[in-house]
């Protein structure tokens, strides 16, 4: 007798046997409910979280109460912590401290590089490099104030002691064509960063006719011809060695280092 059809049978539980239980579908997940000890956890984190950013942002425990100024030496604090107009009463954490650096040095052009530091809890410093002068280029009455890099940063109207005025006559040479007004001021400014430091100390003029005549006009009526802005460390030291071997001299001659001379008295 041929067997009939397959029927199914419920097992104890309710269920058909062959049936599929839930956790046995493909893609079938279980949900658990997060235990009381790790709600707690998340609680306190989020409540962490939001006392720090009250206390950045909202109390009164962090926020700007002092500006403190250093470094400067012709600039005042007063004059700097003006233009840095850092807003006291704001919290610490707003403070935006590259404006402030980029203020001070597009309004203060004296001033070469400044670091905007906080100081917690409640201060702000302002850290100020001022720019040095190399050279002063002199023009109806007063001085320009020039720096090592050939910048163009002051107009006084007294001359800082020490530093050498620079004389441009290239009105008729014919290298101007070639070689403009910044390119010589850049010449003479390299010339003053080679100079032995007891002759730039001396040095009261610097003379330029043309890129390759540059004269230095020193105490005491003395000359020095240095001729163009090239090999300049090699000229400092012939100069040095030739100031020592003729004291008396009046007038030297560096122009060719291989060739120097000295004369006059």
């Amino acid at each position: 007798m041929a067997a009939g059809p397959a029927t199914d049978r419920k097992s104890p539980s309710g269920r058909f046997k062959g049936s599929p239980g839930p956790s046995s579908r493909p893609g079938a997940r279980r949900f658990r409910v997060p235990g009381p000890r790790v709600l707690l956890a998340s609680f306190g984190a989020l409540a962490l979280v939001a006392g720090g950013v009250w206390a950045l942002y909202g109390s009164a425990w962090l926020r700007v109460e002092r500006v403190s100024v250093f470094g400067t030496e012709v600039l005042t604090p007063d004059e700097v912590e003006r233009v840095a107009a850092v807003p006291v009463g704001a919290p610490m954490v707003s403070v935006d401290t590259d404006s402030i650096a980029a203020r001070l040095r597009e309004r203060l052009p004296r001033i070469d590089t400044v670091d905007v530091v906080r100081s917690w809890p409640h201060g702000i410093g302002l850290k100020v490099t001022e720019r040095k002068p190399v050279l002063l280029m002199e023009k109806g009455g007063k001085f320009t104030e020039v720096d090592a890099g050939g910048v163009r940063f002051a107009t006084v109207a007294k001359a800082p002691s020490g530093v050498p005025r620079l004389v441009l006559d290239a009105a008729a040479s014919p290298s101007l064509r070639r070689f403009d007004e910044d390119r010589l001021l850049g010449e003479a400014v390299g010339v003053t960063g080679e100079l032995p430091e007891k002759i730039a100390r001396d040095a009261r003029v610097v003379r330029i006719k043309s890129y390759d005549s540059i004269t230095l006009e020193l105490g005491g009526g003395r000359t020095v011809f240095w001729g163009s802005g090239e090999d300049g460390a090699v000229k400092a030291r012939v100069l040095t060695a030739l100031m020592k071997a003729t004291p008396k001299a009046g007038h030297f001659d560096v122009s060719a280092p291989t060739a120097p001379a000295s004369s006059g008295s």
